[in-house]
């Protein structure tokens, strides 16, 4: 790794000035905004940025914020072609007794997997979740292993499931930057399907009009909520697994462990607001830009540019300053021949308190391998080293 020249600090804090940043640190930053939730997570979905966690790696009961977990396995089973929406499955009697949240299923139903979907999400029916799992693997303990490997798979490993409800159960635990992972998920891989989670009333069948709307405290507060899923029991609190889109951002959240449903109301709101308003997204440097110049070794050209492809965009709060620091890292000299565009090292950005942010440094322009001048002038460096004990001519990681 070389330290950054002066000239590349330069350039750095230059296309900042332009940008109108002002560097933070996340410490800071989490400062200003104190979650009365017991466990929060929040990102910026457009970044990856993660804005705020508070016990978010620690598995805690779900409620029914776990159903999105049993709509992921629906949605992926209408991707594969194992069922589609006009799919009808029977209600079994275990699914007709269900407590709690319901669509008030009978054993004389066949719901479509749209309608349990609706369910679902609209009225948190225990019942209709059930009818799925028990439809899709044949009982609701087969389901929940699958859900389970399905998990490991994506990387939620502070995930485990006991049924597909969310139904209090000591193993049954979700972290909430796994429900927050499992939301980005749901918006991102299934587009067609994530406008259900908008949806305000689903009177199914004409049951319980009194029971068809939906419980997401944001959807008709008009700051761009779209989703996701409420839950409630007795251990785990009220609960929000959240998303709203305002222009070209999107933040995702999870809070857990809220004494009422007003308060959940009211600190979900205050997460989004906090979360549009505290932060700002600025291109720190555009695309193009030149960071470094690297030697040739056996080229054309002695040297070659190295540049940003890409803006390098961060999310930063907007009333903090700091310090930025940024490193290099290539191999120095590059061998020939260098293909345009090709990859040679790496700009590492890192402000107070955040992790480093990688991007690629690639070629601005190809070099073909010299002819016989370069290797000439090549073989003269390499005498030179010989004769005067320097390293000069050979490729060294720099």
């Amino acid at each position: 790794m070389v330290a950054l020249p002066q000239t590349l600090k330069g350039v750095l804090r230059a296309c900042m000035l332009c940008a109108g940043l002002l560097l933070p640190t996340t410490g800071i930053a989490e400062q200003l905004f104190e979650t009365r939730a017991g466990a929060a997570w929040v990102v910026d979905q457009g970044t990856d940025t993660v804005l705020l966690s508070k016990n978010a790696e620690q598995p805690l009961p779900p409620a029914s914020m776990s159903k999105l977990m049993t709509l992921n396995m629906v949605f992926e089973a209408l991707r594969d072609g194992r069922v589609t929406l006009d799919t009808r499955f029977n209600v079994s009697a275990k699914a007709r007794a269900m407590g709690g949240s319901s669509m008030f299923l009978n054993e004389t139903d066949r719901p479509t997997v749209e309608e349990l979907i609706k369910g679902i999400v609209v009225q948190s029916g225990n019942d209709a979740c059930v009818v799925i799992a028990e439809g899709l693997a044949g009982t609701e303990e087969a389901f929940a292993q699958l859900m389970n490997r399905r998990a490991r798979d994506l990387g939620m490993l502070n995930s485990t499931f006991a049924n597909a409800s969310g139904w209090p159960n000591p193993n049954h635990r979700m972290s909430m930057e796994d429900l927050g992972l499992l939301a980005t998920r749901l918006i991102d891989e299934f587009p067609e399907y994530y406008g259900y989670f908008a949806m305000e009333s689903f009177p199914f069948d004409g049951r319980v009009p009194s029971n068809h709307a939906n419980r997401n405290p944001l959807l008709r507060l008009g700051i761009g909520a779209d989703g996701l899923k409420t839950g409630h029991t007795q251990e785990a609190g009220y609960g929000l697994v959240g998303s709203a889109r305002q222009g070209d951002r999107r933040v995702t959240f999870v809070i857990s462990g809220l004494d009422s449903e007003v308060a959940r109301a009211e600190e979900a709101e205050r997460v989004v607001n906090w979360a549009f308003r505290q932060f700002v997204q600025r291109t720190v440097v555009p695309s193009g830009t030149r960071m470094a110049e690297v030697p040739v070794w056996m080229g054309e050209a002695d040297a070659v540019d190295l540049i940003i492809e890409e803006d390098l965009s961060l999310l930063i709060p907007a009333v903090v300053q700091g310090e930025i620091e940024a490193d290099l890292r290539f191999a120095s000299p590059a061998r020939a021949p260098i293909e345009a565009g090709e990859t040679l090292g790496t700009l590492s950005v890192s402000l107070p308190g955040m992790n480093p942010i990688e991007v690629p440094l690639v070629a601005a322009r190809a070099v073909e391998r010299g002819g016989f001048v370069p290797r000439l002038r090549t073989a003269a460096k390499v005498l030179l080293r010989d004769v005067l004990g320097t390293d000069d001519a050979s490729p060294a990681e720099g």
